[in-house]
């Protein structure tokens, strides 16, 4: 045997707002189009890609260290309105479910 395992091994990613490594399921990716940082959440758009946790918290880190700009390379800045309806409606969403799974 070569002592590998047969576990999957799972991608993992440095979010660019808090700076912590997860997997990449955990976090969303972007891409600019244009002057604009918009969602990925399939993760099949063309070009770079930099990775945030769907968290207003981490997404307000980035905006603030201008960390999108730096992580996809672009030559100005980013408009992020759409990244972070996007963010607003799945936490949203989210909150919805897990208040509607308490309730018996």
């Amino acid at each position: 045997m070569s002592g590998r395992t047969h576990a999957g091994a799972c991608p993992e990613r440095t979010c660019v707002g808090c700076r912590e490594r997860a997997a990449k399921t955990d976090l969303l990716r972007t891409v600019a189009i244009e002057d604009a940082c918009v969602p990925d959440p399939r993760g099949t758009l063309p070009g770079r890609g930099a990775y945030v946790h769907p968290a207003l918290v981490c997404l307000d880190q980035a905006v603030r260290r201008r960390a999108f700009t730096r992580a996809l390379r672009a030559p100005g800045a980013l408009d992020t309105k759409a990244l972070r309806q996007y963010v607003e409606q799945t936490t949203v969403a989210a909150q919805a479910t897990v208040a509607d799974q308490a309730t018996p």
